[in-house]
């Protein structure tokens, strides 16, 4: 059993397990898995919150090249402040990459590219290992999210909520995102209308948003995010 406190970047192999014990009550989480075995061998992950909860059983898809979407599940620190996820050593899948995702994981950012969104409207790219953060002002800002791969995804965190966006979605979208307990509150959003954008406003609050992306290298290469403040301050 290997400690998993810190949220980071991992590789989570045959017969192991990983275990934070650090989810915080009123703190939303995503725990991102990719199967990083490089064939079509899908994976089964485990995940545990508690001891009187069974465990969940997540399939993440075997791509060759290690190109697959990740397969989010989201966990709330209000049901438990642990979780722990496991690959048995009857699978036949070897190997995923996993870390936590919210506005404060993972604290070992080692191997993620973590770094401040600006609110200027400039576009920054959005790959599979981004994370950007911003305190938007108190005012109205816009979010913009660009991909012309189908099925891309991407997860916004506030708190005790999340946001799934989605561009481009295919058939029986949500699959990818699996809700464990009951305290889990998120929402999905389709983006749907060309030119492949998801266009949003978000009312800043004080509190720090997170965005992380959720699609493979390849699949994110040309996929953009972008914050634009849209007032000075809050009108009157």
């Amino acid at each position: 059993m290997a400690n998993w406190d810190q949220g980071q970047l991992s590789t989570l192999s045959q017969g192991n397990t990983l275990t934070c014990s650090t989810l915080a009550s009123g703190q939303l989480y995503a725990i991102f898995l990719y199967n990083s075995q490089g064939n079509d061998q899908n994976a089964t992950v485990n995940v545990v919150t508690a001891n009187s909860t069974a465990p969940v059983p997540i399939t993440i898809p075997g791509t060759t090249a290690n190109e697959g979407l990740a397969s989010l599940v989201l966990v709330s620190g209000s049901d438990s402040s642990t979780v722990a996820i496991s690959i048995t050593a009857s699978s036949a899948a070897p190997s995923v990459q996993a870390w936590l995702g919210s506005v404060g994981m993972p604290i070992n950012t080692s191997g993620l590219n973590n770094q401040p969104l600006q609110t200027n409207g400039s576009k920054q790219t959005f790959a599979k290992y981004d994370r950007y953060f911003a305190v938007p002002p108190s005012s109205w800002n816009a979010l913009t999210i660009t991909s012309k791969i189908t099925q891309f995804i991407s997860v916004q965190f506030q708190e005790a909520f999340a946001t799934v966006y989605i561009c481009n979605p295919g058939p029986n979208a949500a699959a990818a995102v699996t809700p464990i307990g009951p305290s889990v509150k998120y929402t999905t959003v389709l983006g749907t209308t060309p030119p492949q954008t998801i266009s949003t406003n978000i009312f800043g609050n004080g509190s720090q948003f997170v965005w992380m992306s959720a699609d493979s290298s390849q699949d994110s290469s040309a996929a953009t995010i972008a914050l634009q403040r849209l007032s000075l301050k809050a009108l009157e």
